[in-house]
């Protein structure tokens, strides 16, 4: 920036004071240090940042499963980087940041699944299976027993890479694929112990899309249909009512497939899959989308996010061929270390 110091003009014989060539000199100094420190805050204020903690106790994964009881996160099955499925479960203490194994998984061991929490009890089911046939089976598991019990089968058809949300003590689960592209829900009363088929999602067929709830309203969106796709929608479960979203403002915003996505308060948060490792936030009070900062462990597909307590977590995953067992934890009110990224 080139500065020019301007005098009124005057008579030839007289020239400028020292005490005005000093004022001007500490104008520009002071326009100077303006822009350092415009510069210095600029740079400290991206929110979000992230820490990593205690890295799962079992094989690292991807394509695995989870779902929070309290202050515990619980995640299983999945597969090696060779291909193994795994029926593994283990859990994860936030207030102690350890973690301890759990019953293995009730059914087949599987990639894709959906899970949910409803009170003390976790929700797993559909997926895919060793010989790659879709599945619908689904178990309860219960937290105090530290048992898995088989309920009704998942009442649409065997899938996989489905969405799934739990609100209002009900489980949700749609979309997904069984041969073809889906868009159904289903919603599971644990009182009944049954499915009931409910109002289909309002966007295109897909899968590997994700969701998040804040204040009891469901948020569902991204996923794939063979492309990469940018809608957004709002489920109303006291209506059953879809509500269509502004879309995203370009591709660099939000749109992917098996990407992370959880909320916190009233923001959910958006990162990873084959998107970039970018974490967005969404505001559902004017519907708009703000880029927060980077997640530090990089992009991967097929990731499991949750968030508990006002944090949000991202475990497990698969870049390249390589599969992940690291944790890490993002707290949306500290400043991002910009040196790591």
């Amino acid at each position: 920036m080139n500065f020019r110091i301007a005098y009124l003009r005057q008579p030839s014989t007289v020239l400028p004071t020292q005490k005005a060539i000093n004022t001007v000199l500490f104008l520009i100094c002071l326009s100077w240090t303006a822009l350092l420190v415009g510069c210095s805050t600029s740079d400290v204020t991206t929110l979000g940042d992230w820490r990593t903690r205690s890295d799962l106790d079992g094989v690292s994964r991807s394509a695995s499963v989870g779902f929070v009881i309290g202050n515990v996160a619980y995640i299983g099955t999945g597969t090696t980087s060779s291909n193994d499925l795994l029926k593994d479960f283990w859990a994860y203490d936030q207030s102690t940041n350890a973690w301890s194994q759990v019953s293995n998984f009730g059914g087949a061991a599987r990639i894709s699944a959906v899970g949910f929490a409803l009170g003390n009890k976790g929700y797993v089911g559909t997926g895919v299976d060793a010989n790659n046939n879709r599945l619908k089976d689904f178990w309860e598991f219960d937290q105090a027993a530290n048992t898995w019990n088989q309920i009704a089968d998942f009442g649409g058809t065997a899938r996989r890479n489905a969405v799934a949300f739990a609100v209002n003590n009900k489980g949700y689960v749609g979309t997904g694929y069984d041969g073809n592209y889906l868009k159904d829900f289903w919603t599971y009363d644990p009182e009944s112990g049954s499915w009931e088929k409910t109002t289909s999602f309002g966007g295109g067929k897909r899968l590997g899309a994700i969701s998040f709830i804040i204040n009891n309203i469901a948020y569902v969106g991204t996923g794939t249909n063979g492309a990469a796709l940018t809608d957004w929608w709002a489920y109303d479960p006291a209506q059953d009512l879809w509500i269509e979203k502004g879309d995203f403002e370009d591709e660099e915003t939000v749109a992917r497939s098996y990407g992370v996505g959880f909320a916190i308060g009233s923001r959910g948060y958006v990162t990873a899959g084959d998107g970039s490792a970018t974490v967005w936030q969404y505001n559902p009070d004017d519907d708009s989308w703000a880029e927060f900062g980077v997640f530090e462990g990089g992009t991967r597909l097929y990731a499991l996010g949750f968030a508990m307590n006002g944090k949000g977590y991202i475990t497990t995953g698969l870049s390249g061929t390589t599969t992940f067992d690291d944790l890490w934890e993002f707290d949306p009110t500290i400043a991002q270390d910009t040196d790591t990224y």
